[in-house]
């Protein structure tokens, strides 16, 4: 099938780039025992921009490929070395073009060159375990994962942006009308709905320059999808005023230039949103003799009307300055009256703080948790780590959605989800604070890492011994040479300098008793 060369409507499945996941390293480096941890950020991951390009007059290369991704972050490194971020993908589209799901809500009018907006936001990149160390932590064994670039579904559509308008049934003439009075040249011929694509053409009168768009055809119920004008009449919604021209060399039965208007009229008003523009009346054709008088019958009662008749002829041009003159007038006007955009001045505010950052609710799979904070750090932990899955829960705690969960009822082994779709946790709660119970300690840690170790306190103890039988408070204990003899098996945890130490110190003492 052939591919048309003028596109005013596309679907695009837009991705953004993932980010890079953080770096869990050590230093390592010869007499540097205790050189911390290392691990590099990971990089971000691209987006995909829509950006106005005056050079670009359709959406056709969008119509030919519409998956569009950007690339993702590199992973972070040790040696405190961050990923890079991924190349933003930046897609060029005409003037004009309105950016909408595809249910309909619009998310953004992209008029004026340069104007962009960010389609698809790539993902943030996970944290290395340097940027994660605090006092508490000194040398966390984790980092964070990249989260997922942002993918959506848009609709491009291509509003056509121009001053004058040029509307009528098939064959009036508008293509001729844009040929005459610009250097525009479009496809003309003499059979009905030549015109596929909006044609624009500059037209220059006087001082003013402005630009004219020759809409397709339309006939009676093209605002209900008859013929090609319901996928055209979008083009007018843009410009300051509008033209009918109107074919009064028309041999069809039942046409005339006043029922001609009046279906286009109606055509206008059922699409909506154009009743405030002006409009002035071409009567073309009137190179033809038949076609002179019927213009001639008809002007006084059009004029009468209030509207701003111009018989005009796009093969002899008679008539034509009268009509760009006219046409540039109202442009000017509307320019006049329509305020100057006054430069964007970008202020950044702290987002309002409208309510708690999660909230919790029983549902009949268990107690799910929603909000972008918790999802978001769901999605950079890396479950396979349990010091990691501790630090969530830590960061989760900090949050209240323990003390949430506990408020509202929750029990020990319920279940408790959080997030929504595919990307969902589901795990049994387990509460660091028991009913009667306080903290006994942060999840992650363990109380027991802090107490001296069994070997410790024997060595205290029979350091006091000792100390005690110099200054003459005890007896003499029954032996202070044996370093370690007599402990319990699984009380001796010794370093391995201790253990070296305490070797010599039986050697020493098996030859002092070989000698006595």
């Amino acid at each position: 099938m052939a591919i048309p060369s003028f596109v005013d409507r596309v679907t695009v499945n837009v991705t953004g780039g993932n980010g890079g996941n953080g770096c869990a390293s050590v230093h390592r480096e010869k007499f540097k025992p205790l050189g911390g941890p290392d691990g590099g950020n990971g990089g971000d991951g691209g987006s995909v921009i829509l950006r106005v390009d005056p050079d670009t007059t359709t959406l056709v290369d969008y119509h030919r490929s519409s998956h569009r991704s950007a690339t993702n972050g590199a992973q972070g490194k040790g040696d405190h070395q961050a990923g890079g971020n991924g190349g933003d993908v930046v897609l060029p589209v005409p003037d004009g073009t309105v950016v909408s799901t595809p249910e309909g809500e619009v998310l953004a009018d992209l008029v004026g060159p340069g104007a962009e907006f960010v389609a698809a936001q790539g993902g943030k990149g996970g944290l290395g375990n340097a940027a994660l160390a605090s006092a508490a932590r000194k040398a966390p064994g984790f980092a964070l994962l990249g989260e997922d670039g942002e993918a959506r579904t848009i609709v491009l559509e291509l509003k056509v942006v121009a001053d004058v308008g040029l509307v009528g049934y098939p064959s009036a003439g508008k293509s001729s009308l844009v040929a005459s009075i610009s250097r525009a040249r479009p496809k003309i011929a003499d059979y009905p709905f030549t015109t596929l694509i909006p044609n624009l053409g500059v037209v220059v009168a006087g001082e003013t320059t402005f630009t004219v768009a020759d809409v397709p055809g339309l006939i009676e119920g093209a605002s209900e999808g008859r013929g090609l004008g319901h996928d055209f009449l979008r083009h007018v919604e843009r410009c300051a005023a509008l033209v009918h021209v109107v074919d009064c060399a028309t041999y069809e039965p039942g046409r005339d230039p006043l029922n001609d208007l009046k279906v286009i009229e109606a055509e206008l008003s059922a699409h909506g949103g154009l009743e405030d523009r002006p409009r002035l009346v071409a009567l073309n054709k009137i190179d033809v003799p038949d076609a002179r008088e019927i213009a001639d019958m008809v002007t006084a009662e059009l004029r009468d009307a209030g509207m701003k008749v111009f018989p005009i002829s796009t093969a002899s041009h008679e008539g034509l300055d009268d009509l760009k003159f006219a046409m540039a007038e109202v442009v000017r006007t509307r320019r006049e009256e329509t305020p100057a955009p006054e430069a964007t001045r970008i202020i950044i505010r702290p987002s309002a703080v409208s309510g708690p950052e999660f909230k919790v609710k029983k549902t009949e799979d268990g107690w799910l948790v929603q909000g972008d904070k918790p999802a978001r750090w769901v999605r950079q932990t890396d479950f396979g780590n349990p010091e990691a899955t501790g630090y969530l829960a830590d960061r989760l705690n900090r949050l209240g959605v323990e003390r949430e969960l506990l408020s509202l009822g929750a029990l020990e082994g319920d279940t408790v989800i959080i997030g929504d779709g595919p990307d969902a946790i589901v795990f049994d709660f387990q509460p660091e604070v028991q009913a009667g119970a306080e903290i006994l300690a942060r999840r992650g840690e363990d109380h027991r890492l802090e107490e001296p170790r069994p070997a410790v306190k024997r060595r205290r103890s029979k350091d006091e011994e000792y100390h005690a039988f110099k200054a003459g408070e005890i007896e003499a204990p029954a032996d202070l040479s044996e370093y370690g003899k007599g402990w319990v098996e699984d009380e001796v945890d010794l370093s391995p300098a201790e253990a070296k130490a305490a070797e010599k110190a039986a050697l020493k003492a098996a030859r002092k008793a070989a000698i006595e």
